[in-house]
């Protein structure tokens, strides 16, 4: 499946959904007030957030009247250049500094948002690009967790670091590193523990893997990235919020995008915390993970049916 077709149908439900609508406002009437209101209200609706959706309404608005523009499919136009200039893309597809270490991607999030198939997705993805990949079973406080992650290591091909429920998982980091060292490993991608007995425990704990693995291998973790559940909308930002005020997020694995009808997460989220997106969960499947593309998200989700 091409990557164009894979942000189409992981955005199925939003362009049925809110953008729907959309369709809907630019497919009749007249560039007015009326229709600004509408324009409005509707990405509001779509969970692009007030403050996006007030911006995007306002540059809008000017570019019309700049470039003086009477046909709504121009507009059309005009507003999928103002969400791609909206949203900077994370990076994807990383590459340590050094040739001869591993790189090490950490994955955090609570439990639930898809972060233990989103660090599986990951390992296929680098796995597909010619890297050795190890995944490491950091959620030692769940057995599910583990046993999960073992089956997916199977689908992608990937080696896997384990220890038994209740293990340390730093000290888990620590080992994993070492024989990633020894098996010439290119890529080592981390789950995490989502849910402890309290948040300060939680982000302790992250805290504990994040000093032991930069103690083992200077640099690392290369990357950070945090799993949201795009389809709980507004909730996916507070998430976000409140992980990014204890730990450096490099970027944002949005999970889930193909079952909710609120694409507009996408700039909510960039609005309001100018973390990028970096992948996009399209499915259930092991290759159901895309890198994120602005211009591709604008054109699957606004382009015309």
């Amino acid at each position: 499946m091409n990557l164009f077709k894979q942000f189409k149908n992981g955005l199925s439900r939003s362009k049925t959904g809110f953008m729907g609508r959309l369709d809907h406002l630019f497919d009749s009437g007249d560039i007015d007030e009326e229709f600004y209101d509408e324009l409005e209200e509707t990405l509001v609706s779509g969970d692009v957030g007030v403050q996006a959706s007030m911006k995007l309404v306002d540059q809008l608005r000017e570019e019309i009247s700049k470039r003086k523009i009477k046909d709504k499919e121009d507009a059309r136009q005009v507003l999928q250049e103002l969400v791609v200039n909206m949203i900077s893309p994370g990076k994807t597809m990383f590459t340590s500094a050094s040739i001869n270490e591993p790189t090490v991607i950490l994955l955090i999030g609570v439990n639930g948002t898809g972060k233990t198939t989103s660090a599986a997705k990951l390992a296929h993805l680098y796995k597909q690009s010619g890297n050795e990949v190890m995944l490491v079973a950091g959620d030692t406080f769940r057995a599910a967790a583990i046993e999960q992650l073992e089956i997916w290591a199977e689908r992608a091909g990937v080696d896997i670091v384990k220890q038994k429920s209740g293990s340390d998982s730093a000290a888990l980091f620590y080992d994993a590193i070492n024989a990633a060292r020894a098996r010439n490993v290119d890529v080592v991608i981390g789950d995490t523990a989502g849910r402890l007995h309290s948040k300060y425990n939680l982000m302790e704990e992250l805290n504990k893997i994040y000093r032991v693995v930069e103690r083992n291998l200077p640099g690392a973790p290369h990357q950070v990235l945090l799993v949201v559940d795009a389809t709980t909308g507004q909730n996916a930002v507070v998430q976000a919020k409140k992980f990014n005020e204890s730990m450096p997020i490099d970027g944002l694995v949005l999970a889930k995008l193909d079952g909710t009808a609120r694409g507009g997460i996408v700039l909510n989220i960039q609005e309001e915390l100018d973390i990028p997106v970096c992948y996009i969960g399209t499915g259930e499947k092991i290759e159901d993970l895309a890198p994120f593309d602005p211009e591709m998200f604008s054109r699957a989700l606004l382009e015309k049916n």
